[in-house]
């Protein structure tokens, strides 16, 4: 039986080192209302099968087993002590995309996901182990911090609305506007935000994040023909793990030579840069609930997130090359959680139990077949969806972290390069640009008064 918690203390657990284990059910109490967000949203998730699918060239069925094996990862998170719902290198999936359609489709596109993951794994663990991240993120100035989350945000709204075929909204496009409307009035809207403060409903929605509109897109896409009906099917998800391992492993595909991952250096980089505001975000929520709920002590580590993530991308990368990447946190699942645990001690016991009952909701309902092929038409839509609220948020994140005007030309052309060249060719340029322009000093002396001229 579960020991009661004292006032101000940490949730038990049995320390391992770095970790802080916590088993479901032993350590924590479930929490329905999260249990109940995990299998509605469970769509979010789903959504990544359009990402292997374009990147691996895999069958849905290849890629939902992909979706459920990484949903089972998350919860090494909240069971080694790290108290957040983690996700994927979200921004980062579009410059991933491009940078692997540069390779012939089949075994030269599969090792060089391979190879990449791998990379971001050890740079993970590296950098967790040591303890070395935050002084090696500030390193890298501020201006190519910038320019390369705006990057990814121009790529990621790019993708979606190219004047081309390749365009992911092309033959749904009423139903991607549509859906994208929602999502920004829901998400981001000023408006909305007071409607939400005057009304329980739509308090209630706006914690839906991106589900609102990815039904509405759903419906409407339906009853305009851009989307096919759902079929219904009944019974468990059938998993292909074997196939996966056969045709997209590095047990059956062989290791990636030495060529694949001197090329993805740059984007390991690049993807870690984008992580790194993650970091951050985790660390300020965690921070903002423990302050409200003074009957629990909550600790956010970030060694010890950057070690978890590291873990969870060497698994993927071994037993299943996962293109979106494997980031410390999904905001919208970690908020979700934060906001009803300030509500007190008789709402959720524990943040680690909202969050764990959260991600193996998420999980089993990976594995109930009706819920997949109810959200199958529409995971395109919430690929779409996804990448342009990613878009929004990383553009409006990298413009307030620049001031100056030398800081802010040199993110916006690093920016441009990153989303229509390469990561490579854009961390180059981010370097010159800040070479060049001095934004090296103005960054050393930014609270520094200027001098007046006479």
């Amino acid at each position: 039986m579960r020991k009661p918690r004292e006032y101000g203390a940490e949730q038990a657990y049995l320390p391992l080192g770095l970790f802080k284990l916590r088993l479901p059910f032993v350590h924590y109490r479930w929490e329905w209302p999260e249990a109940a967000q995990g299998v509605i949203l469970v769509a979010v998730a789903l959504s990544a099968t359009s990402a292997h699918m374009e990147a691996l060239g895999c069958t849905f069925q290849i890629a939902v087993t992909m979706v459920v094996l990484n949903g089972l990862l998350y919860i090494l998170h909240p069971t080694f002590g790290d108290p957040v719902f983690p996700g994927w290198i979200t921004p980062a999936i579009p410059l991933v995309l491009a940078y692997l359609s540069g390779f012939e489709s089949g075994v030269d596109r599969i090792h060089a996901t391979i190879a990449l993951q791998m990379l971001v794994a050890v740079l993970f663990l590296v950098l967790g182990v040591t303890g070395l991240a935050q002084r090696v993120i500030h390193i890298v100035p501020i201006s190519m911090r910038a320019g390369i989350l705006m990057g990814a945000g121009i790529a990621a709204t790019y993708s979606v609305i190219r004047p081309d075929e390749g365009a992911r909204m092309y033959g749904m496009e009423v139903s991607v506007i549509v859906g994208a409307v929602l999502c920004f009035l829901i998400m981001y809207s000023a408006r909305y935000n007071v409607w939400r403060k005057k009304s329980k409903i739509m308090e209630f929605i706006s914690k839906l994040g991106m589900l609102p509109g990815l039904f509405g897109a759903l419906i409407l896409g339906t009853l305009l023909s851009e989307l096919p009906a759902p079929v219904i099917e009944w019974g468990i998800t059938p998993l292909h793990f074997r196939e996966l391992l056969a045709n997209y492993t590095v047990f059956g595909m062989g290791f990636p030579a030495v060529d694949y991952f001197i090329k993805g250096l740059p984007l390991m980089v690049t993807c870690y840069i984008i992580a790194f505001g993650d970091f951050v975000l985790a660390e300020t929520v965690v921070k903002e609930a423990d302050e409200v709920r003074q009957d629990e002590y909550v600790e956010f580590n970030p060694s010890r997130s950057n070690v978890i993530s590291g873990i969870r991308n060497l698994i993927l990368s071994l037993f299943a090359p996962y293109a979106p990447l494997s980031g410390p946190l999904w905001a919208g699942g970690t908020i979700a959680v934060a906001e009803r645990y300030k509500h007190g001690r008789e709402a959720m016991d524990s943040i680690y139990g909202g969050v764990g009952s959260y991600i193996l909701a998420m999980a089993v309902a990976g594995l109930i077949l009706p819920i997949v092929s109810l959200l199958k038409p529409a995971l395109p839509i919430a690929m779409s969806l996804t990448m342009l609220v990613q878009g929004f948020a990383c553009c409006y994140i990298a413009m307030n972290m620049v001031k100056t005007r030398e800081q802010q030309g040199a993110a916006a052309i690093t920016a441009i390069v990153v989303a229509f060249q390469s990561a490579a060719i854009g961390l180059a340029v981010g370097i010159a640009m800040h070479l060049i322009l001095g934004v090296l000093v103005l960054e050393e002396h930014e609270h520094v008064e200027p001098a007046v001229e006479s």
